[in-house]
């Protein structure tokens, strides 16, 4: 019998090319649907690459079928938060209907096993400052709505057919690859430490801190960070799970506690060796003083334990990636 074969769609992002890299380690059979609109084609390490978009079902129905596709692995989305506030039909054209037509093709080919990226954006400003996955949802973006309606069809599709899915919430994801292959590149990126990191090397002259004035510790608002390679080894677990006869779940990525943006970068400015040049804003509508995952349910459901929970190393990483980038332009 011909080996299964996993689809990572937005396997050329930040995220997706570390889970193609983890799996491709891992000797499994891989294939890679990205339309390159934020990913990069050397990111991808491993598996058959196809440039395409998931809103083309022929093309998506035919990789299923030649490759003898039976999981999914889901990031193909935009995720720019601004961005989806000033243009939402474009978060609910990609992120929603796209991912609707991924799941009619799953239906039409039987697939088993999905995996969804989706976000803690979808508890929007929880009254308490961490989440558990029973937190009420109230997204007030395009992008957390976007993201949270895929949730819902993938619950009521796994409910009418033999799909079982993971769909893995995200905190904040930073870090890169600790052996620098591949690190995050997205332009014009808006999470702290990458524009921290970036501001380090010279790529920015300055980085904002927005309110100083929060109830925390230090005024400044508090993520829980995860390092890219464990939320990635969480995307094996995840269908290793699945594979093993788990059933569906909704489940929390981060570490289960934070640091707040002046510890993040104070945290830089030590690595890097000298200090960042740092401007005080005010607050931002719509964020929140702290945002931190319950994360005990993905520890017990999948078995997952995380390697990198270490604040000066996701920033080691990050910093590495950074130079190894301006090392490549210049």
């Amino acid at each position: 019998m011909t080996k299964k074969t996993i689809l990572v769609t937005g396997g050329a992002g930040y995220i997706g090319s570390h889970v193609v890299r983890q799996l491709g380690e891992a000797g499994e059979r891989i294939v890679i649907v990205d339309d390159l609109s934020t990913g990069f084609a050397d990111a991808v390490l491993h598996g058959e690459f196809i440039q395409g978009n998931m809103g083309d079902r022929a093309l998506i129905m035919r990789v299923i079928e030649e490759h003898n596709v039976d999981s999914i692995i889901h990031f193909a989305a935009h995720t720019i938060v601004p961005e989806s506030v000033e243009n939402p039909l474009k978060y609910y054209g990609n992120n929603t209907c796209n991912s609707r037509n991924l799941l009619e093709c799953c239906r039409d080919t039987g697939i088993k096993n999905f995996i969804f990226s989706s976000t803690a954006a979808v508890y929007g400003i929880p009254e308490s400052e961490s989440c558990g996955e029973d937190t009420p949802l109230s997204p007030i973006n395009a992008y957390g709505t976007s993201k949270l309606m895929t949730e819902w069809m993938l619950r009521d599709l796994s409910a009418a057919t033999n799909l079982k899915h993971v769909a893995l919430r995200y905190f904040n994801v930073a870090g890169s690859d600790p052996e620098t292959r591949i690190g995050q590149s997205t332009k014009k990126a808006t999470l702290l430490i990458k524009v921290a990191c970036e501001a380090a090397v010279g790529k920015r002259d300055k980085v904002y801190i927005f309110g100083t004035d929060y109830p925390t510790p230090d005024g400044t608002g508090i993520r829980d960070y995860i390092h890219v390679e464990d939320l990635a080894s969480a995307h094996l677990k995840a269908l290793e799970y699945l594979r093993n006869g788990g059933t569906s779940a909704t489940l929390n990525c981060g570490y289960g506690h934070g640091y707040s943006v002046r510890e993040v970068l104070d945290t830089v400015s030590k690595v890097n060796g000298s200090p960042l040049n740092i401007v005080e804003e005010e607050r931002r509508a719509g964020d929140p003083p702290a945002l931190i995952a319950r994360a005990d349910r993905i520890r017990e459901t999948l078995g997952w334990k995380p390697e990198y929970d270490d604040l000066e190393l996701i920033v080691k990483t990050s910093l590495a990636w950074e130079k190894k980038l301006l090392d490549k332009q210049g």
